[in-house]
């Protein structure tokens, strides 16, 4: 007995019904691969970051700055601190006038050291040089260049309302990067910090957004962060100093309840989607019991006829999940996958559908189908021969 083949004929018997089922399962199954791409995307930066950097911030919080001679003192103190190199950015916050819905970010760095730290930004060596004799030069993120169609030579206005007083800042493409790494945001805007720096109110200047130090030992890399911290416990302003994993996931932190609840969203869509199946099952099985009975009386034992349920359980659950992945591969990764890299590319830099996101997501539909079958499968299994075959199929 092909009992595979029998679950193929005993869906047949109504088309319409199983399509729409098979529907029903593909659908929660593309919404279950998004949510868990979501959350695979969000957490990514913790699991991708460079080992051998620690971030340097405010005590208090991220948003405050740090004196920009934190810096010097820093490079004075770099053997002892087990330091190679140390680097600086400050966030700028502006907008492309001509792209005024477009979010991407602008950081004002120092550009002597800020690509030795950063070594996976890939620069070709005439435009880094390009970028460090232009004082007005910026670079940006391949992503993002091909977004807005910027190319080398281009000249850009930014608006920024964080620094009113120059109502347009002019800056010159002098480069465009490329990640090597996953570490690396491919949308954002660097131009020299000493440029903005010269041009906002001077109660604002010589302060920096936050500290980069490459260390020299990174299996020593906390330990490394806690000499920082050590070093400006007397000074007026007390940092918080972090390898950049855990910098990357205290940040998350701020969002866990988000994340919390997409988690807790996934669930939902595996129950539902067993609701469903649970019921087209139960209504199959209702309307062959006496068909079940006529098996039954010629031989049949009650494991066959579990058999029987489950496997068609399965089958339209495998159905409906491998539909729901065929969806969500185009819509996920090539569709939505792609908008949200040009568009958030700070918070998603990578946005895809994982081999184990695709696996995980097909076994539970297949779990899901065993569970929806199983009431239908245990009543079956309990049916008694006379009952059967007084009902009429």
């Amino acid at each position: 007995m092909n009992f595979l083949l029998l679950a193929f004929k005993n869906l047949a018997r109504n088309r319409f019904r199983v399509v729409l089922t098979i529907l029903g399962v593909a659908v929660p199954v593309v919404t279950f691969v998004l949510l868990r791409t979501v959350i695979w995307a969000w957490e990514l930066g913790a699991e991708v970051a460079a080992k051998d950097r620690v971030v340097t911030r405010h005590k208090v919080t991220f948003i405050m700055t740090l004196p920009r001679r934190y810096v010097s003192e820093l490079e004075q103190h770099a053997p002892e601190l087990g330091i190679k190199q140390s680097t600086f950015a400050v966030w700028f916050g502006a907008k492309d006038p001509a792209h005024e819905k477009e979010f991407f970010a602008t950081l004002g760095v120092d550009a002597k050291t800020y690509l030795d730290v950063y070594s996976e930004m890939a620069l070709s060596p005439q435009e880094k040089q390009s970028w460090l004799q232009n004082r007005r030069g910026a670079i940006v993120g391949d992503v993002l260049a091909k977004k807005l169609n910027w190319k080398v030579g281009d000249k850009v206005t930014l608006q920024s309302p964080f620094y009113p007083e120059v109502s347009n800042w002019e800056f010159t493409i002098e480069g465009i990067y490329q990640a090597m790494a996953k570490s690396v945001d491919r949308s954002s805007f660097f131009f020299h910090y000493d440029y903005m720096n010269e041009g906002i109110n001077p109660r604002q200047r010589d302060q920096v957004g936050w500290i980069v130090s490459r260390v020299t030992d990174p299996s020593r890399a906390a330990e490394v962060g806690v000499r920082i911290d050590k070093l400006f416990d007397e000074q007026e302003t007390q940092t918080l100093s972090q390898d950049e994993g855990a910098f990357a996931a205290s940040f998350l932190a701020s969002f866990s309840a988000l994340l919390k609840t997409l988690n807790v969203i996934s669930i939902v869509i595996l129950v539902i989607m067993s609701l469903i199946l649970g019921n087209t099952i139960a209504m199959g099985v209702r309307e062959r019991t006496n068909e079940y009975g006529v098996l039954r009386a010629i031989g049949f034992l009650p494991k066959h006829l579990v058999f029987f349920v489950l496997g068609e359980a399965v089958l339209l659950s495998a159905i409906g999940g491998a539909l729901g992945l065929v969806i969500a591969y185009p819509f996920v990764e090539r569709g939505l996958g792609r908008f949200i890299e040009e568009n958030m590319g700070n918070y998603f830099p990578y946005f895809r559908v994982t081999p184990t996101t695709a696996i995980v997501a097909f076994l539970s539909s297949l779990l899901v189908g065993l569970l929806a079958g199983a009431i239908p499968a245990y009543r079956v299994s309990k049916l008694r021969v006379v009952d059967a075959l007084r009902r009429v199929a």
